[in-house]
């Protein structure tokens, strides 16, 4: 007789409807609706850190069922066939990007016809509608009309801000860098700077954005930076370490932090600490500029320092409480994060903390020794790491191998990566997380691994020196 159980899939049905449940509850309670595809408005929560940890939890099993149940349904062919294709969705995102459609359809709900936009755009009258209508289908823009195109709650976060500098990045450098990502692994260079958008460009991705074809989009990385912080949320670390229990004066050294936007979040909402922000010089002269703008206060009290370093050459600063780095070493291969560390952990105190802002990857596995985050794993019979719930740290992951030939890292690999600083140290060590045993064998260690925290999409990694 054949098996009749339909448990993987009624699970999955009652996991949605179950969280599309909290998040109408997490609306209602201050007022709301959930907001429909068709509206402009901001909505409530305009920051990941406003969003309340049930909702957030509720959108990633959502995001996690729905991926899973199309491909459980769906033809194995058919699903194949849309994943090969989704390429054309950054394409297209980029035409309309760059050709600021969002920016023209601003203030018109009742839409423009495609061929205005064309003409405002300079861009074809019937490709220009192939692609609005291709990206309508895809919930971005929508068709009010036959050949008619409106913003809706998507497309007008494409308007000319940080976020589109975000989009245009990934489409452009980052789309050009993928369409080498098969060359660079079966033709392997032995070159260590080596990357699938060096052989794009001729040039590794910092160094491009000094010459004259990569002048412009290096000013757009720096405001998609800025927007990542956003989508990511900058006020996480605030929020998630408990700084109120730290001493007045407790001083955190932001490595390679830009210009200080996180450390600049922190200070608003602790004003008993200070910031030691460390960059290349040209990005603390930048930092200068907006510090002055955004919390002159922190400077005329004495409670930010700006400090030129390059943290591949310099120690960082003497004696710091916290060293703190965001997405920094993910722009990096192995060898360079030693040295990173090595010239952080010879400045640290006996007492001090070393924090990671990072995303943390998780295999897909239920196994015992796979990851060993201090999370929860999805509820069966999602994929343990959330699937297409958490999927853009593995897209990032992708990302990093195309511009920089560097990676996103499990626990585990962060893990390793701490215990390569100083190779006269030898130990084994058992790391304790939850019900979880990582056993590490170790010939060298700098740091001991002490907890982690959730950090919206990103977690925050505590380690203290040995």
């Amino acid at each position: 007789m054949a098996n009749l159980d339909n448990t993987h899939i009624t699970k999955l049905k009652d996991l949605i409807n179950g969280a599309v449940d909290d998040i109408i509850a997490e609306y209602a309670a201050i007022g709301h609706a959930v907001p429909s595809l068709d509206t402009v408005e901001p909505g409530p929560f305009l920051v990941p850190e406003a969003v309340p940890v049930r909702m957030r939890k509720a959108v990633q099993i959502i995001e996690a069922a729905c991926a899973q149940l199309s491909c459980t349904v769906a033809l194995p062919g058919s699903v194949l066939l849309d994943k090969a294709l989704v390429i054309e969705e950054p394409a297209c995102l980029q035409v309309v990007t760059e050709a600021r459609i969002a920016d023209l359809l601003l203030d018109k709900p009742e839409g423009l016809a495609a061929s205005e936009l064309a003409d405002l755009s300079g861009l074809d009258k019937a490709k220009l509608t192939r692609i609005l209508r291709f990206l309508a289908t895809k919930h971005c823009f929508k068709e009010v009309a036959p050949g008619v195109f409106a913003n809706n709650r998507l497309s007008v976060r494409l308007l000319s801000s940080d976020t589109s500098s975000i989009i245009g990045l990934i489409t452009d450098e980052g789309l050009n860098a993928a369409s080498y990502l098969n060359e660079f692994l079966t033709s392997r260079s032995e070159a260590e700077n080596d990357s699938p958008f060096k052989r794009w460009s001729g040039h590794q991705l910092f160094e491009f954005y000094l010459t004259e074809q990569g002048r412009g989009r290096g000013k757009r990385f720096i405001r998609a930076m800025s927007a990542w912080g956003d989508a990511t949320g900058k006020g996480f670390l605030s929020k998630v370490y408990p700084w109120e229990s730290k001493p007045k004066d407790t001083t955190i050294c932001d490595v390679g932090g830009g210009n200080g936007w996180v450390s600049m979040s922190l200070l608003k909402s602790q004003p008993h600490l200070r910031v030691i922000l460390q960059d290349q010089p040209q990005v603390i002269e930048k930092a200068k500029e907006l510090w002055t703008t955004e919390l002159p206060v922190a400077i005329e009290q004495g409670k930010v320092q700006f400090t030129p370093f390059d943290f591949l050459k310099d120690a960082a600063a003497e004696g710091c409480d916290f060293y703190y780095l965001r997405n920094i070493l993910h722009n990096w291969r192995n060898t360079d994060c030693e040295l990173i560390l090595k010239n952080i952990r010879k400045s640290m105190k006996p007492d001090s903390k070393l924090l990671l802002d990072e995303y943390v990857l998780m295999e897909p596995c239920r196994t015992l020794g796979g990851d060993s985050r201090d999370l929860d794993l999805a509820p069966t019979p999602l994929l343990p790491n959330y699937g297409a719930g958490r999927i853009r740290s593995y897209n990032m992951d992708i990302l990093m191998m195309s511009l920089l030939g560097s990676q996103e890292r499990t626990l585990n690999e962060f893990v390793a990566l701490w215990c390569v600083i100083y190779p006269s140290i030898r130990m084994k060590f058992v790391i304790l997380i939850g019900d979880l045993l990582i056993l590490a064998n170790s010939e060298k260690c700098g740091f001991e691994f002490s907890k982690l925290y959730e950090a919206g999409e990103m977690d925050l990694l505590e380690f203290t020196p040995i």
